[in-house]
């Protein structure tokens, strides 16, 4: 489901999402239940992994807009690449990273998918198309950008999923990377994820633009708003902008409106946002929506998704262990993996 291209409310744009319907298949159903339900879950371990300091530096989580993680997948290729910003365990959880790997770089672990030299902000696996989790703000527009010029010299049919938050909607390398996609016809979803406060500061406090996907039409590019909070509505946007890339037209805009839960980060205390708001997102949570949708259209019984959590719970917790098990990475470590050289029959004399 695609929003009107009409400035949407906050209320009623999320309210949308409690439409019941059974559109999609139950394995379907339960594939975006499972992934949103691994992605909070982890997520919230990792909160309690930092409050014992067993997780140290930055901790930016995705609680909340799991439903934009789980609808990407369900509407892509795995060889389509993605590449996003620092709120970016879900989607790296999404592209089928384990979880174990994932704990285990917050950690700071050896065995982490990074060798516990990223963090929280850094995931990489590109035997998965993931390329970041990138700290800078903005600066994964670019470099997705990139990644699709690269797809398009190759003369594959893959495209990039480039995301960023409304904060980063600002930045001028935007509007560098909109202007050269556009014009090279390259194949990217660009999508703005905007959770309405960047880092506290709201939308309508940083530009009179407060509709973000009205930054394509300057450059003729097809894009519209989306309702974050559905898997459903994620997928069904993503899907159509997949056709239209694929068929060679070049770039989609995406603004899927969503909400986090929690602070930008663990040392955020949120105090810029009224207690009815969030209560009001938290009303129309996606995962207990989704779930609430399974078992109204019985698609699955309360002992089945009961089997699911009791599965998910398991599984974050063996995560939990293999992280604190692993060791750390030895010193030595620090010189390896900077550089990669590649042979490239262009390059050869």
């Amino acid at each position: 489901m695609v929003l009107e291209k009409t400035k949407p409310e906050k209320k009623s744009t999320a309210k949308k999402s409690s439409k019941k319907g059974t559109t999609y298949s139950k394995e379907q159903y339960l594939s975006w239940y499972e992934l949103m339900l691994r992605i909070r879950r982890f997520e919230e371990r990792a909160l309690m992994g930092y409050s014992q300091q067993k997780i140290r530096g930055f901790l930016h989580v995705y609680i909340g807009q799991e439903a934009i993680a789980a609808g990407i997948e369900s509407a892509i290729r795995p060889e389509d690449g993605i590449v996003t910003a620092y709120r970016q365990h879900g989607i790296a959880i999404g592209r089928g990273v384990s979880t174990k790997a994932c704990m285990a770089e917050l950690y700071a672990k050896a065995t982490g998918v990074n060798k516990g030299k990223g963090g929280s902000m850094h995931f990489f696996s590109k035997e998965h198309n993931y390329y970041g989790g990138n700290g800078i703000v903005g600066a994964q527009i670019p470099i997705g950008t990139g990644i699709a010029f690269a797809e398009k010299y190759k003369g594959t049919d893959n495209l990039c999923v480039t995301m960023f938050g409304d904060g980063a909607a600002r930045q001028g390398a935007l509007h560098e990377a909109f202007n050269m996609a556009m014009t090279w016809k390259l194949p990217v979803l660009y999508i703005c994820e905007n959770n309405n406060y960047a880092m506290g500061t709201s939308v309508e406090r940083t530009s009179n633009i407060k509709d973000i996907y009205k930054l394509g039409f300057a450059y003729d590019m097809p894009s519209e708003a989306v309702d974050g909070m559905s898997p459903e509505s994620v997928h069904e946007a993503i899907s159509k902008a997949v056709e239209h890339i694929r068929a060679g037209k070049g770039p989609y805009f995406l603004e899927i409106k969503t909400y986090r839960y929690k602070g930008h980060s663990v040392s955020d205390p949120g105090t810029y946002r009224t207690r009815d708001e969030l209560k009001s997102y938290m009303d129309i949570d996606p995962l207990k929506m989704t779930e609430q949708t399974i078992l109204d259209n019985k698609l699955a019984t309360e002992e089945e998704i009961e089997a699911i959590k009791e599965k998910i719970k398991a599984e974050i917790e063996e995560a939990v262990q293999f992280a604190e098990e692993s060791p750390f990475p030895d010193g030595a470590a620090l010189y390896e993996d900077n550089y990669v050289q590649e042979d490239y029959p262009y390059m050869r004399d």
